[in-house]
């Protein structure tokens, strides 16, 4: 079960990263500009440390696998894969139309059907 989660959803619109923790769910909203690929860590990092939250085993990272941009979709897998390597951490996959909104009751959605892909993280390209 999934209780704990960092999520990305970087796909070139509407970039977002959100952060649940013991039932609150925090998220922010990223720029949309050909810097904003680079800034990823940078952004997730102040994210992590504005909520007091140091990543480890204990929380999952979701990170939207497309339809989107090609270079925003391998850096938010790039950086997903990272939080897992380093951390631990369990890593799941969603599709954009899976997630209307990126809001903590449509996440749990997916969760709570098995809808989050564990396996083979693959993105899809516009």
């Amino acid at each position: 079960m999934i209780n704990n989660f960092l999520i990305i959803s970087c796909t070139g619109k509407n970039n977002l990263i959100g952060l649940k923790i013991d039932n609150k769910f925090f998220k922010e909203k990223l720029q949309n500009n050909i810097n904003s690929n680079n800034l990823l860590v940078s952004s997730i990092l102040g994210f992590t440390n504005k909520h007091k939250v140091k990543l480890n085993n204990k929380y999952a990272v979701i990170v939207n696998m497309g339809p989107g941009s090609f270079s925003s979709l391998r850096i938010s897998l790039s950086v997903a894969k990272g939080i897992k390597i380093v951390h631990g951490s369990k890593l799941y996959g969603f599709k954009s139309d899976q997630l209307s909104e990126l809001n903590l009751e449509n996440i749990e959605i997916l969760i709570k059907n098995n809808l989050l892909q564990n396996k083979m993280i693959n993105p899809i390209y516009k």
